[in-house]
């Protein structure tokens, strides 16, 4: 999209009239004002951000902007005044600074076990500390911790449920031990081993936007009779469309015509990244047909008409790796959000009841926003077209538009409840006797869901804690929850 002008420099030339007035008279409170503007370091990021973007691309500009006016800058850090700006039935905006930005941009983390760790208490009432998921070269990987393994001991100190639940002390031990650099684990291994190491968190980690890429055939599974694929995919990244793509080839040159796609842990992120995604899953009646539609603010939608609805549809596009399918399988959980509903919402349509969710509840997030950054000059952004963030400081996301699909229809604020609940085994790596793909497996092969497993016996006393236990937050960030990153300038 063309990045727009501004006049930047006219923010700056009426601060330094206004520094300039002060000057020249003698007003205590014009005094005082000026000297806790020239003692706020994001002063001028604080008001680039109210009048080019909060007062021009939010979505719900009209009900805040004559709140948002009245308040003044230098009384909030940047983090607050940006949440001081929102709408209050916004809970899906957000900003950041630069080193996040690059930082899942680039999939390179910082400092990080390389893991995600969760709890199994909703339905099998497991409040030990499991691992969710671990990415390749984890310092713990080499250990033979993967999905499933149960953290039992930090420094020797117990951090398992037992028969008083997980209790309050064992969750503030974790919170305030788990991300020290370097730690003494022991881990319980999917094989019943218990193992005791000393490991120092990565420096530096990369990521990808897969983490899992596999064919079924009918001997991993009792009645199956064709391929099936599988597809466990963590985010939708733009500079990682060449993992959909080749992962897509691997389906199409197998001849997938039933595939399961896995956005449990998606919370959404770029457009061209499930542009691609759909253009792939779509069937091939469907190209040329529209599968989102973005509503914007009227401001906006009259300011400039490529903000109208017939500018902002997004049409189901041709793609040589395009599958045909017979069945497509969702699995969702509460992480799935944003790009991820979108792109079920968005297949709907054409695929009817070939379209199963097999899963928990998705997260609920209708809407969208657009990557906004400052310095916001045209200039900068040519530069961060270029992959150049050098003069990078922060990102805003405010929500900018709301989605629908070709029937009108958004989605759910509550989430999209799933064709068949499951809930996340922790139990199992992800394979064939995972609840979520065994579900879907069954399914393909006898048209049904198959009853729910109880959790596995041996590891724990589930009935002496149920319902008694702590939980644990172990997401270091927050999600991304629906990025369209295509880099606009503004207005």
């Amino acid at each position: 999209m063309k990045v727009k002008k501004q006049a930047v420099i006219g923010i700056f030339a009426a601060l330094l009239a206004l520094s300039g007035l002060a000057a020249s008279c003698n007003d205590p409170l014009e005094d005082e004002e000026q000297k806790k503007i020239a003692a706020d370091p994001d002063y001028a990021a604080k008001s680039f951000l109210r009048q080019q973007y909060m007062d021009i691309y939010y979505y719900w500009r009209d009900d805040v902007i004559d709140r948002n006016a009245a308040l003044k800058p230098y009384d909030y850090d940047i983090y607050d005044f940006f949440d001081a700006m929102l709408y209050r039935g916004d809970r899906w905006s957000w900003m950041c600074d630069k080193e996040y930005y690059i930082s899942d941009e680039t999939g390179v983390v910082s400092g990080t076990w390389g893991v995600s760790l969760g709890q199994a208490y909703e339905y099998y009432g497991d409040y030990n500390i499991r691992v969710r998921y671990i990415w390749p070269a984890s310092p713990l990987e080499r250990f033979g911790v993967t999905r499933g393994a149960w953290l039992t001991h930090i420094n020797g100190v117990s951090v398992a449920a037992d028969g008083a639940g997980f209790t309050n002390e064992k969750l503030k031990y974790f919170q305030d031990n788990f991300y020290k650099p370097t730690q003494t684990f022991t881990f319980r291994l999917k094989d019943g081993r218990d193992t005791t190491f000393t490991a120092t968190m990565a420096s530096a980690l990369s990521t990808r936007s897969s983490l899992a890429v596999k064919l079924f055939y009918p001997d991993d599974f009792p009645g199956l009779t064709e391929p099936v694929g599988y597809f466990l995919y963590m985010g939708f990244k733009a500079n990682f469309l060449d993992d959909i793509t080749s992962a897509m080839s691997l389906f199409h040159n197998a001849g997938v015509r039933k595939l399961i796609v896995d956005l449990r842990y998606n919370g959404g992120g770029d457009s061209r990244a499930s542009q691609l995604l759909t253009d792939c899953l779509a069937p091939r009646s469907a190209v040329g047909k529209p599968y989102v539609v973005r509503k914007h603010n009227s401001y906006l939608a009259k300011l400039d008409k490529s903000f109208t609805d017939a500018e902002n549809t997004d049409y189901i596009g041709s793609n040589e790796n395009s599958l045909d399918l017979d069945g497509l399988y969702f699995i969702t959980g509460e992480g799935s959000a944003s790009a991820s509903e979108m792109v079920m919402n968005g297949l709907k349509p054409y695929l009817g009841d070939r379209l199963q969710m097999v899963g928990d509840t998705t997260y609920g997030k209708p809407n969208g926003m657009y990557v906004l950054m400052y310095p916001g000059a045209e200039s900068d952004y040519e530069a961060y077209l270029e992959g150049d963030f050098s003069k990078l400081q922060w990102v805003f996301l405010p929500i900018s538009f709301f989605n629908q699909n070709s029937l009108g229809q958004a989605i759910p604020t509550s989430g999209f409840i799933p064709d068949n609940y499951r809930p996340d085994d922790l139990f199992h790596d992800f394979g064939v006797e995972e609840e979520s793909i065994r579900a879907c497996l069954t399914h393909i092969v006898s048209g049904s869901y198959p009853a729910l497993r109880s959790a596995p016996r041996g590891d724990f006393p589930v009935k002496s804690f149920r319902n008694s236990g702590y939980r644990i937050d172990t997401e270091e960030d927050k999600p991304n929850y629906g990025r369209y990153t295509l880099l606009r300038g503004v207005l």
